[in-house]
């Protein structure tokens, strides 16, 4: 699908993947923020697809402002993991810069 092909999808798929190595490693009791992190994870791809697929340009404006809205909510998430010592600062800073790059594309093709 074309969605593929939007370089913003490629990086929240890059951090989806990795993902699942990061949390892995997480202490028992995290379950809370390890759920939330996937969801809001899940709707960035999946809103960024969606929003791709619309043909009305106030649908798009829509689903791209949702995965906006997600991947801020990562992003906070990540200040969450940073402060409780679940990541290093290098961890921090890969997902942070992604993060961003994710939020300023998404912002232009609004």
């Amino acid at each position: 699908m074309l969605h593929g092909r939007l370089k913003c999808y490629q990086l929240a798929m890059l951090i989806a993947k990795a993902m699942p190595n990061l949390i892995s490693r997480w202490p028992r009791g995290y379950y809370y923020l390890t759920d939330q992190l996937k969801r809001a994870l899940s709707s960035i791809v999946l809103n960024i697809a969606e929003g791709n697929a619309r043909t009305s340009a106030l649908e798009r404006k829509r689903f791209f402002n949702i995965a906006m809205g997600s991947a801020s909510e990562v992003s906070s998430i990540m200040d969450i993991a940073l402060a409780y010592h679940l990541i290093d600062q290098a961890q921090f800073s890969f997902y942070q810069d992604n993060l961003l790059q994710i939020y300023k594309m998404l912002f232009k093709l609004n």
